[in-house]
């Protein structure tokens, strides 16, 4: 640089030998002196910008989320796609001596990638690190997670990191659509070095998110536009870890038919680490009133009524944003058909039993009385919630279809097609992966929606990337991986939290009468497998009428030729196809012993991008000046 710096001081040549005088205005000592600090401080402006941009700051952190259930790490952070790499914020509000950070497949510490900041409590540093099945620790020898900045404020210390999408390291994480499962650890102690660090005994915990997130364009709001808050009307949390609160609404007499065009959450001020996710349900119209309700979902005092309160019209999880509809269409609710009772849901994730904490939260809506073009409909893809789809004890990866058939699409949607813009997807506790392809002619076209890190404990309303246009004909096919290896006995789908189900609840527009499109094994077929089971197996599996399809699935003796079968009958079997309108009937034909969708080409597996190399890095941590970090 200070070489760069004098070429750039050197004077005009002036004519000497022979030529004429310089017509040029002869420059006096301080003239120079002046225009070379003019150069030298225009360049470190140049630089400083420079090196600002590669360091996002303040509102250049639109997402946010706590990470531990006290609030003391919060972590923003951005999504850029043409450079395919998140930036990361971390605030630590009580910092100790160092940190864990980073993500794992399902939350586990065991075979992570790791941001790591440890102390021996006088010299800090800073690593890319990973850890091995034994939870032992190890630098790692990419250095991928790129510091930009460490400063002190009065709140705490933030650490400012990137990270690229894919590093093709195979020892870091591939950050990818869907559920992120991100990773803490507290050290609460001084350490000597990276691998002295025992992570069985340090204070640790878990956060799921959506990392990257679509970059949706806000549609402009309309000038009536009203807003209604669903809050909890100033309960305490129960001091237990896990609550699921309900709350009883109603819309006021005589109001009329309007769209939600928007929604937002409303989070009591100290209880962002407490309130997990949240939903706003409508209930059914066929009822005319509904009985109040303020109090714990699972209540045995909580009216049966209320389970008929499950037409989502808002979902919120922690870390979510604003949900934006299109500009063309809105949400329709108020108006004749239409309930007037609304049952807000909230979830409460309390793992220090917090006693007497007071809450108001809930979600607010944003809405107008201006229709849009389009009334907005919601559409269940998937499973039929029934028995005769069961995944066997034991399972890793147990693999169930739900579709939705050329026949149905043909017959319910209309000639210009819908517009699915966004989704969420549903399963029960055994999920592990949700999948919907929209498939035309045999050829499988695009991902619908897609978690390959499912977890049933973080599900929220997932605006889409790109708006998918479906057809009449077209067919939307909903893959769910299961893992029932904690389990002795057969899972069968249903509607209890330790039956399955496999669901895309997609929104669209314009809104059709088509409410369901599923699928479930042909009954008759799975009779014949029950009786296959009897002949090849010692032990009898009772099929009389009066015995029930989970008890016979559940008296059968899992070894390796029944589980085979079972998934071989579910892969060439035909299906009952549930083609409904929101009355619950079906359109009109002949939906029994359909044939299974043919599908002739796949999609290709996506193929990780990997960024340019940097040069060659050593594998060794960065120093960093946090002077001498506090012993308690």
């Amino acid at each position: 640089m200070g070489k760069a710096r004098h070429r750039g001081a050197v004077l005009p040549r002036m004519q000497t030998s022979g030529s004429k005088p310089c017509p040029c205005p002869s420059f006096r000592l301080r003239e120079v002196v002046s225009m070379y600090f003019t150069m030298v401080a225009v360049f470190l402006v140049i630089l400083v910008v420079a090196l600002q941009g590669s360091v996002p700051r303040g509102s250049n952190f639109p997402y946010k989320v706590p990470l531990d259930p006290q609030g003391l790490l919060e972590l923003s952070w951005n999504v850029s796609y043409p450079e395919q790499a998140v930036h990361f914020q971390l605030l630590i509000r009580d910092l100790q001596f160092g940190l864990l950070f980073g993500m794992s497949d399902r939350g586990e510490f065991e075979d992570a990638d790791l941001a790591v900041l440890w102390s021996d409590g006088h010299n800090s540093y800073f690593g890319d690190a990973w850890s091995d099945a034994k939870g032992q620790l190890h630098m790692d020898s990419q250095q991928d997670y790129q510091l930009l900045e460490a400063r002190k404020a009065p709140e705490g210390l933030y650490l400012l990191f990137r990270r690229a999408f894919s590093t093709c390291d195979p020892k870091d994480y591939l950050i990818e659509d869907g559920t992120v499962h991100l990773i803490y650890g507290i050290l609460e102690k001084p350490v000597r070095s990276l691998q002295a660090i025992n992570i069985s005994a340090i204070h640790r915990g878990l956060q799921r998110v959506q990392l990257l997130k679509p970059n949706i364009t806000v549609p402009d709001m309309p000038s009536d536009m009203k807003t209604m808050e669903i809050t909890a009307p100033d309960i305490v949390i129960p001091s237990q870890e896990t609550t699921y609160w309900c709350y009883m609404a109603e819309l006021p007499d005589g109001f009329s038919k309007h769209h939600i065009i928007m929604y937002e959450p409303v989070i009591t001020a100290g209880n962002e680490a407490l309130v997990h996710h949240m939903e706003v349900f409508q209930c059914a119209a066929e009822f005319d009133s509904f009985p109040y309700y303020n109090g714990p979902c699972d209540s045995k005092m909580k009216p049966d009524r209320l389970n008929y309160c499950r037409h989502v019209l808002a979902a919120w999880a922690m870390g979510a944003q604003a949900f934006y509809y299109p500009e063309e269409a809105g949400l329709a609710f108020g108006g004749p058909g239409s309930s007037r009772y609304l049952r807000l849901e909230i979830h409460y994730h309390n793992p220090l039993v917090f006693k007497g904490r007071r809450d108001s939260s809930g979600i607010r809506l944003y809405y107008t009385a201006t229709l849009r073009r389009y009334d907005a409909g919601i559409m269940e893809l998937g499973l039929v919630y029934t028995p005769v789809m069961a995944i066997p004890p034991g399972e890793n990866a147990f693999i169930l279809t739900g579709y939705c058939t050329d026949k149905c699409t043909q017959l319910a949607l209309p000639a210009a097609g819908i517009r699915i813009f966004a989704s969420q997807l549903h399963t029960h506790l055994a999920g592990r992966k949700v999948v919907t392809v929209l498939s035309r002619d045999g050829r499988e076209l695009q991902v619908v929606n897609a978690d390959g890190h499912y977890s049933p404990h973080f599900q929220e309303i997932r605006m889409l990337k790109e708006v998918v246009a479906v057809f009449p004909g077209d067919e939307l096919i909903t893959t769910c991986t299961y893992n029932t290896e904690d389990r002795s006995r057969a899972t069968v789908g249903g509607f209890g939290i330790l039956e399955e189900m496999c669901v895309n609840y997609v929104h669209y527009y314009p809104q059709t009468q088509l409410e369901l499109c599923k699928s479930a094994v042909d009954a008759g077929y799975l009779h014949r497998y029950f009786n296959l089971v009897n002949r090849f197996n010692d032990e009898e599996v009772c099929m009389c009428p009066q015995v029930s399809i989970p008890q016979q699935f559940f008296s059968i003796p899992w070894n390796t030729f029944n589980r085979d079968v079972l998934k071989s009958l579910y892969g060439f079997a035909p299906i009952s196809m549930h083609c409904n309108k929101s009355s619950a009937i079906r359109f009109p034909g002949e939906w029994e012993k359909q044939p299974l969708p043919t599908i002739t080409e796949r999609l290709p597996e996506p193929v990780p991008h990997c960024p340019p190399a940097p040069g060659p890095q050593p594998a060794a941590p960065i120093p960093l000046n946090l002077g001498k970090l506090r012993r308690d």
